[in-house]
């Protein structure tokens, strides 16, 4: 049955009621083949939905990215997210991430499963290079960050200035601070600057989110964030451990992919759930493996060391990091056509982007290259990867796949 495209435009497509399977199966394929991390997973999201199955429009998805870019999270996940729900509801949500996040969790803790029967990693060659190449990965976010979400003076010294903080002060609290007092400065010191910029048009969509459900669902993300430490010192035990470690990491990091490794890198080596050679062995294999880097989580909870069963570990660490996905993309859509034309919450967006390229580029020092660099041929293969990856346009699963092979060779 068509609905009409109230707010869409003419010429919009028709919004066709979905299925929970229907969303499933689309979800899943593009799983299973979406490699290149979360910019290439707007791109395939964008030919399936908006050019080959006509779903929404241009303007619309557009709003929907731009939406999933201003909130905390996996953006690439949290648009699949949205588009399930333009599709299907609150159930097609749930199906768009399903179909997209199992495939490559599932690899992942296969590979999880494999790095627990191998023991000890000290001497494995393939291992060492899966970090070389976490190495050249890493870096390449940190320069394509940079390039667009510091173009100016003022955002690079507060990114150089974030970096420094997180170095000097490696605290689990120190992300979190830094980026609330970023968008304090932001909000104070970018806002004029933000004020100029052209206001984007305001574009509807026909979701039936009602605003009760996303104040429930705003709440409750709200409620965990600061209930989850609290029950866990009180109760305490490994499954309310893992959940509140994995839902803060999911909750409190801006920009998705790369920028959860210091969040998760911080929750899970100091307590010696996950050592740090096994934790920079998954990063690498998870640049392998399509769909969203969150699923490294998977393999976290597969390989850490917290008293339960790989699989049920594996399945608590996912669902926890991707919940706070799911709230928040739930909740803010009823009231974002309000918030996004808001100068200061631009402004204050600006700095919180800028403190990320600092917290990753204090990540692509340590842990990423201290543990991995130590010696000058090591070096040699970074630098060789990351020519692969920026100037050679390699995919990042081929440039691991041989990482590997070159690491085990030499």
């Amino acid at each position: 049955m068509a609905l009409p495209a109230e707010g869409l435009g003419p010429g919009a497509p028709e919004q066709t009621r979905g299925t929970f399977l229907e969303v499933l199966l689309v979800f899943g394929r593009l799983g299973l083949t979406s490699f290149g991390g979360p910019v290439a997973h707007l791109g395939y999201f964008r030919e399936e939905f908006v050019h080959r199955r006509r779903w929404l429009d241009e303007a619309s998805y557009a709003e929907l990215v731009a939406l999933c870019q201003f909130l905390p999270g996996p953006a690439s996940s949290q648009v699949g997210m949205a588009l399930g729900i333009q599709r299907a509801g609150l159930p097609g949500a749930l199906a768009a991430w399903l179909g997209f996040t199992l495939p490559s969790a599932a690899l992942l803790v296969l590979f999880a499963l494999g790095v627990r029967a191998a023991g000890d990693l000290d001497s494995a060659g393939w291992l060492h290079g899966l970090k070389l190449v976490a190495v050249a990965v890493v870096a390449q976010a940190v320069l394509g960050m940079a390039r667009s979400l510091t173009p100016d003076r003022p955002r690079a010294l507060l990114a150089l200035g974030a970096a420094a903080v997180t170095l000097l002060a490696p605290w689990a609290l120190t992300p979190v601070l830094l980026m609330g007092a970023a968008g304090l400065i932001g909000w104070r010191f970018l806002n004029r600057g933000a004020a100029r910029e052209e206001t984007p048009p305001q574009t509807a969509w026909p979701l039936a989110l009602s605003r009760r459900v996303g104040a429930a669902c705003l709440g409750l993300f709200g409620a965990l964030l600061l209930g989850l430490p609290l029950l866990r010192e009180v109760v305490g035990g490994p499954v309310l451990g893992l959940v509140d470690s994995f839902y803060r990491a999911g909750a409190l990091v801006f920009g998705g992919g790369h920028v959860v490794l210091p969040l998760l890198e911080a929750e899970v080596v100091p307590p010696g759930w996950v050592t740090p050679d096994a934790f920079l062995a998954g990063y690498g294999a998870a640049q392998a493996v399509p769909g969203p880097l969150f699923t490294f989580s998977a393999y976290l909870g597969a390989v850490a060391n917290v008293g339960l069963s790989p699989l049920v570990a594996a399945g608590l660490a996912l669902g926890a990091i991707f919940l706070p996905a799911f709230l928040l993309v739930t909740g803010a859509l009823p009231f974002w056509g309000r918030w996004r034309t808001r100068p200061g919450a631009q402004a204050a967006l600006q700095g919180v982007n800028a403190a990320v390229v600092g917290l990753l580029l204090a990540a692509l020092y340590t842990p990423v290259f201290t543990a991995a660099v130590r010696s000058p041929l090591d070096f040699a293969v970074v630098l060789v990867a990351f020519a692969a990856l920026e100037h050679g346009r390699m995919p990042p699963w081929l440039v691991v796949g041989l990482g590997a092979l070159v690491g085990w060779m030499l």
